[in-house]
């Protein structure tokens, strides 16, 4: 007899809020696990695919849109849903904390950004996800341009830098840090400058921003 095997996305969206990395949760407003806190998720409808029903849970739960999305790893260990056989596809995604209020809905109570580092319990398996999530994350910023999903249209490199040692957790040289990130090729001046104590700082934006680039 051929097992029922139900399909699911889960999402684990970051944000830095005032320098600290955070990730959204939704308190779950159903059972299984009603009242925790969850990963943004769902089942997969007929018709839908992998990334679009990552998008709508994320809309749906968390009124939250047109995020960075990639997918990250695929848990289907039995007994990770109470409810039965359930295989999750999980999506990293990151967002300029400035463009959006989470609000909960659907079958989420309320939805709300936590620090990354003072986590609450989370139900199923997503503190093993948003441990995999965090891993790939500080691995990328070494030989990608997925910072900069967390920064807004333009920029200076001390933001960039900012967000560099905030997600890997270590201070950079602030020269090496302009020159490798310059040598990319993947910035480009606006031509504006930003004020501020000293001289103004030169604005910068990434010359596709839809897309994160490959870098070694």
């Amino acid at each position: 007899m051929t097992p029922t095997v139900s399909l699911t996305t889960d999402i684990a969206l970051f944000t830095l809020r005032e320098g600290v990395l955070h990730l959204l949760l939704i308190e779950r407003g159903i059972a299984p696990f009603k009242g925790k806190w969850a990963l943004p998720g769902g089942f997969v409808v007929d018709g839908e695919s992998l990334e679009a029903c990552a998008r709508r849970e994320l809309a749906e739960e968390a009124g939250v849109e047109d995020v960075y999305l990639e997918q990250l790893y695929t848990f289907g260990a039995p007994g990770r849903d109470p409810r039965g056989r359930v295989v999750t596809v999980a999506y990293v995604g990151l967002v300029p904390s400035d463009e959006l209020r989470p609000v909960g809905g659907s079958d989420a109570s309320r939805a709300a950004w936590h620090s990354a580092d003072a986590l609450p319990p989370l139900a199923f398996d997503h503190a093993e996800i948003v441990a995999l999530a965090r891993q790939r994350l500080t691995a990328k910023l070494d030989y990608t341009t997925i910072a900069f999903q967390f920064l807004p249209t333009t920029f200076t490199l001390s933001d960039a830098q900012a967000v560099y040692e905030a997600v890997g957790g270590a201070e950079l040289d602030k020269r090496n840090f302009r020159k490798a990130i310059l040598a990319t090729g993947h910035l480009a001046e606006t031509g504006e400058k930003r004020g501020g104590v000293g001289r103004p700082a030169s604005l910068y934006r990434l010359t596709d921003p839809s897309t994160v680039h490959i870098t070694k």
